[in-house]
């Protein structure tokens, strides 16, 4: 779960800095894709340790 939330979360985060800078739909989805798969990543890690952690 805390994957998904991630993935939305940082493709919103890109989006939005990428309009802040004046980018076109392209530099949107780049950067959306960018945030969404490092912060995915991150996500994934937080998901592992919580596991391993709690089992």
């Amino acid at each position: 779960m805390i994957v998904i939330a991630g993935l939305v979360l940082g493709a919103l985060i890109g989006a939005m800095k990428a309009r802040k800078r004046g980018g076109n739909t392209l530099d949107m989805l780049q950067y959306g894709a960018v945030y969404a798969i490092v912060i995915g990543i991150l996500g994934l890690l937080a998901t592992i340790l919580t596991h391993r952690v709690l089992a």
